[in-house]
């Protein structure tokens, strides 16, 4: 049932995305990205110590991130949504289109350095910390590169 409910809006969305104004694709792409934070941030504080470190609860951050990280977010990219054209609304530079193989390879890495996390999310504080600042590390380069600091 849920395996087909996603089919169809897989399959619906490129044609929703084609109608929708740029401030809606923006701010989808923001939830978007407020989702892979909300994941990353549970998983970073018991990486650092500042929450006790759960097994299960890690496991189970780190498969939600992998979801998050599969999904294809192209429909997410229209041209005209970044800062230049939406300013306040988002931080996505230009660049993001000016260099979508840079941008689409970072995207990779990340891809890479969850799916190494869900190998060890489950196996202890010392196996978690180092795969989560390999995510750490992905995020920020694409930070530096595409995202302005301020809206």
């Amino acid at each position: 049932m849920h395996k087909t409910i996603l089919t169809a809006f897989a399959l619906t969305f490129p044609a929703l995305a084609q109608a929708a104004e740029p401030g809606d694709i923006a701010a989808a792409r923001i939830g978007y990205y407020s989702l892979v934070n909300l994941e990353m941030g549970g998983l970073a504080a018991m990486a650092q110590g500042k929450a006790p470190y759960d097994a299960e609860r890690a496991k189970a951050l780190a498969a939600d991130l992998k979801v998050l990280s599969e999904y294809l977010h192209d429909d997410l990219l229209m041209p005209g949504t970044s800062n230049a054209e939406l300013a306040g609304k988002t931080r996505a530079l230009p660049a993001i289109w000016e260099q979508a193989e840079d941008y689409r390879a970072k995207g990779m890495a990340f891809r890479e350095a969850v799916a190494t996390l869900n190998g060890v999310a489950g196996e202890g504080q010392e196996a978690l910390a180092p795969a989560v600042g390999k995510v750490g590390a992905t995020c920020k380069a694409c930070h530096d590169s595409y995202r302005a600091k301020d809206f």
